[in-house]
C-alpha cells in the first residue's frame, strides 16, 4: 500500500482509526489472525497519536477492543506467530 503524502490530521485521523480497528475485528471475527494482527497494529500505531480528547472521541467498544481485549491475543508477553513449517 501506498504511503500518504500528507499525513491525516483532526476528524479525518479519527476516522480512520475507528475504521481501521473494524477492518481488524473483521479479521478477528473471520479468525485470519494474521491479517487482524497487521492490521490491529496499524490501528494502535494511529491511536497512539491521538491526543486524549481525540481518543474520548472514538466509541468506547472500539477502544475496548484495540486496548484490552485484543491485547490479551496479540500482546507482547505471547509469543510471535510461526512461519509455516514445510512438511517432512
Amino acid at each position: 500500500m501506498a504511503k500518504q503524502e500528507n499525513p491525516l490530521t483532526g476528524e479525518a485521523l479519527i476516522k480512520e482509526v475507528c475504521r481501521r480497528i473494524r477492518v481488524a475485528r473483521s479479521y478477528w471475527d473471520a479468525h485470519n489472525n494474521a491479517a487482524c494482527r497487521g492490521e490491529r497494529e496499524r490501528a494502535l500505531a494511529l491511536y497512539d497519536t491521538l491526543t486524549k480528547e481525540q481518543k474520548e472521541q472514538i466509541p468506547q467498544v472500539l477502544r475496548v477492543w484495540l486496548r484490552y481485549r485484543s491485547e490479551k491475543y496479540f500482546g507482547t508477553h505471547r509469543s510471535p506467530p510461526k512461519s509455516k513449517r514445510k512438511s517432512e
